[in-house]
């Protein structure tokens, strides 16, 4: 406890949101007192304040980006969770950097310029931040490759290459000391935020920690958003009786990570100190192919439709990434939702959200447009 009688109070930024929403949750049932703050951006919440944002919970409506709700948002907080971000591919490159870089240092400074009593700080970071991740070669074994060149992708040579040999190389699980520096602007800033965040830590002394989440996913993931979520993508689409379309060539993996388990990372890099001042990977350690995501959602909503394999490429996306869990798993984490089971939950939630409507095809088109889509010769 914070103090005596009084319960801890967490602010949860973001809180309205996929994973900030059930985070939220997690910590009202354990006792902690709520604050959201959120700025109900229109394009994930097209309906407003959404009927998942607790009443138990106090609730901001504001941007993380202004100073005097930010700072109104910290009076008494003893835990920040900070989930507020601009994520996707969206073209904005400007709103990014306001968002999630500024944004967040400009929290940190008020914590930092105000004195004010936070006693850690937990930063939602991303596996966006990596490169290539790890692989091992058959001739020089465990390499770090670097992002794959848009000249190879335009070949439509998807495969990922030893950085040394050029040989093929197979994906392998990828440590947290593995090189960053990823290549879209969502990449790099989440690399500010998690760098901004760690290295405050360390100089004020107040613990910190940057969960490198893998691709989240679950009840609450926005059916609006066309840019974020490949599980929603795909079910906005079946439902829309239009075939997922699948970049590359289906075959590059990702690891999927059931929301609740998100949340329950949150709370244990809160109330342990065994992960202060380190980057964590958080997910499922179990990657599965984007074809095989898709046709899981096919078979498991009963629509028989040949997917869109059209072998275009978006530069910068990396092709497999599984996160070594060694360190989160060493603190306690284990990750409990597989993805069958999560799916089914997904499922049962969005067959209740209403009319279902494609977001995708419209947005698609802009990213073409704005040369964030290419096509492969």
């Amino acid at each position: 406890m914070s103090g005596k009688g009084r319960r801890p109070l967490a602010l949860v930024t973001g809180g309205a949101g996929l994973i900030g929403s059930h985070l939220s949750d997690l910590l009202l049932s354990e006792g902690y007192g709520v604050r959201i703050l959120d700025n109900l951006e229109p394009r994930t919440h097209r309906n407003g304040r959404p009927p998942w944002v607790s009443e138990n919970a106090e609730f901001l409506h504001a941007d993380i980006r202004d100073r005097d709700a930010v700072r109104e948002a910290l009076e008494g907080v003893d835990f920040v969770f900070h989930e507020a971000a601009y994520g996707g591919y969206m073209p904005e490159m400007a709103k990014y950097v306001h968002v999630n870089s500024f944004g967040t240092a400009q929290m940190l400074e008020t914590i930092r310029d105000e004195n004010l009593p936070v006693r850690k700080v937990v930063v939602a970071s991303s596996q966006a931040v990596y490169r290539e991740g790890a692989a091992r070669c058959p001739v020089h074994g465990l390499v770090h490759p670097k992002m794959r060149p848009a000249g190879q992708l335009s070949r439509g040579d998807f495969s990922v290459r030893c950085p040394v040999c050029g040989e093929v190389a197979a994906s392998v699980p990828t440590a947290e000391d593995a090189p960053v520096g990823g290549e879209t602007v969502y990449a790099i800033t989440k690399m500010d935020q998690e760098r901004l965040v760690l290295s405050w830590g360390r100089q004020t002394g107040i613990p910190t920690v940057a969960l490198r989440y893998s691709c989240t996913y679950g009840p609450r993931q926005s059916i609006f958003n066309p840019y974020t979520g490949i599980i929603a993508i795909f079910c906005t689409r079946l439902l829309s009786g239009n075939p997922p379309v699948i970049y590359e060539d289906g075959e590059q993996s990702r690891d999927l990570c059931y929301v609740g388990d998100i949340a329950r990372a949150n709370l244990l890099a809160a109330t342990t100190d065994a992960l202060d001042g380190l980057p964590v990977n958080i997910g499922s350690g179990t990657p599965t192919t984007v074809r095989t995501v898709a046709t899981m959602l096919s078979d498991a909503l009963g629509i028989d439709i040949e997917l869109l394999v059209r072998s275009e490429f978006r530069p910068g996306e990396m092709r497999h990434l599984t996160p070594d869990l060694s360190c989160a798993t060493a603190a306690g984490y284990a990750p409990q939702v597989g993805l069958e089971a999560g799916i089914e939950r997904y499922l049962d939630w969005i067959k209740t959200q209403g009319d279902i409507r494609d977001y995708f095809a419209e947005a698609e088109a802009l990213l073409r447009n704005r040369r964030i889509v290419h096509e492969a010769r």
